[in-house]
């Protein structure tokens, strides 16, 4: 691979520290402070970096300053939204940390078709909020997701073969860019900009609110788990495969491949031990959700079933207790046209023995109204009928090469079968400083990016992302 060299770093002087001090309205944290360790502390407890100061922003005038100071004194830069990118890239050793999440601000529309957000929110949080007026944005498919990462990596979850990708829903922005400048960004101003921050990371600026349009979703949805014992795998995963093949846009349908967790719907026979189920969720009337599912649902000899009729935010939830915050993570991904029999073989030769509790495989059916945007986006590989994720996931430090051993190995044996590249926001910190990989991600929207790069950062200040360099 192709590494990306180190960007030069110089240190922060005490006169430029105090100098942010005297125009920073939010609390600034340098080591040793209270509240330093908490704020870089993300969600992938591997990562362990050391910012010398991080800047906790209370508004867009903090983050102009905070901005202007990273630029002007040569200071690598690190952004937090979320915290939940799985490459830790809200925090950088030795250099300024800018801090969002304080800003937690959510406003729907009266007429609930649109909805205004800030950057320090997950997703969890505007549902809470949409879902009072029977409205949501196509997300994810883990409530603590943070809002910023997700949208301008691109965004896919439960509603988006029904209703298209989360980016596909962003109507404008409000925008800091590497010189300070503060603008309001859609598709009528700065039309190319606007194209580049639907799924090209957080590569153009700091985003410090969205706007987006809302669907009609919920307050209830169909959708759950069909769980069936491990042994079963093979067939569970042809039939996932029929499944999706004669799927309408308003099922989404998810593989899952793991040790069984011990959550209260599952037998305690089956605990501990390997597991083949398929999730579902049912973006229409529920009566047909129910005749759709049970294509599925009635097959083989499943051990558990909890497909229902169900508040939409506990759904968006399902998956959360599997993604905790401070678990050690490390992942690879990869976009497939189909689900060959060398896949499947793949899957299952790998998943026969897997190296942690809590480590998966999960593929994704995507198509639907993913591959008919209503606007053009930066998002590549919408052509692409899956998605497959290998989450490493485990606890003890001592087992770090181990785990990702498995997750590379079984990567490597399942890339032979793409043609595409990676999902930019499932990227680690090793792939984000491989050119080539990075260059797979964005795939042929690379080389505009780059173009539009060199317009709003010509200086790449913002790097620490699955950077495009300008």
């Amino acid at each position: 691979m192709t590494l990306i060299p180190s960007e030069r770093t110089t240190s922060l002087n005490q006169e430029a520290l105090e100098g942010l001090g005297e125009e920073h309205a939010g609390p600034l944290l340098r080591p040793g402070d209270q509240g330093y360790d908490e704020a870089r502390h993300v969600w992938n407890g591997m990562i362990d970096r050391k910012p010398a100061v991080i800047a906790r922003a209370t508004g867009a005038a903090d983050v102009r300053t905070a901005v202007r100071l990273a630029r002007d004194q040569g200071l690598s830069l690190s952004v937090r939204g979320g915290g939940h990118n799985i490459a830790g890239s809200a925090v950088v050793d030795d250099g300024l940390m800018i801090d969002l999440s304080l800003l937690r601000g959510v406003r729907m529309n009266p007429d609930g078709e649109a909805v205004r957000v800030e950057p320090g929110l997950s997703w969890g949080d505007v549902d809470r909020e949409t879902q009072a007026l029977g409205r949501a944005v196509p997300t994810g498919i883990v409530s603590t997701t943070g809002v910023a990462g997700l949208t301008l990596g691109g965004g896919f979850g439960w509603l988006s073969r029904r209703w298209g990708l989360t980016c596909d829903h962003l109507r404008s922005v409000d925008l800091v860019t590497a010189t300070g400048e503060y603008l309001r960004v859609d598709c009528e101003s700065h039309p190319d900009l606007f194209w580049a921050l639907r799924g090209g990371g957080g590569n153009f600026g700091i985003v410090t609110s969205f706007e987006f349009e809302t669907r009609p979703v919920g307050p209830e949805a169909l959708g759950g788990l069909v769980v069936h014992s491990g042994g079963d795998a093979e067939r569970v995963i042809d039939l996932f495969r029929r499944v999706t093949e004669a799927a309408p846009d308003e099922l989404t349908t998810l593989l899952l491949l793991r040790l069984a967790p011990p959550a209260p719907f599952l037998p305690e026979s089956i605990h501990g031990k390997p597991i083949a189920a398929i999730g579902a969720c049912w973006a229409g009337d529920p009566d047909e959700g129910d005749k759709a599912t049970r294509t599925f649902r009635e097959k083989g000899d499943p051990v558990a079933d909890n497909i229902t009729a169900k508040p939409f935010v506990a759904h968006q939830q399902m998956l959360d207790a599997a993604n905790p915050h401070g678990r050690r993570y490390y992942w690879k991904s990869e976009y497939l046209g189909e689900l060959a029999d060398g896949v499947a073989d793949t899957l299952l030769r790998y998943t026969r023995n897997l190296p942690s509790p809590h480590s998966a495989l999960l593929m994704m059916h995507l198509g639907g109204k993913i591959r008919r945007p209503d606007e053009d986006t930066a998002v590549p590989h919408r052509e692409a009928e899956y998605i497959v994720n290998i989450a490493g996931s485990w606890e003890d430090p001592t087992e770090d090469e181990r785990q990702i051993g498995w997750v590379r190995d079984f990567w490597s044996e399942l890339r032979e079968h793409s043609d595409y590249g990676p999902y930019t926001n499932f990227m680690t910190d090793d792939e984000g400083r491989d050119r080539d990989r990075v260059r797979q991600a964005y795939g042929p929207f690379y080389d505009r990016l780059a173009e539009i790069k060199a317009e709003w950062d010509p200086e790449n200040l913002f790097r620490s992302n699955q950077n495009i360099r300008p």
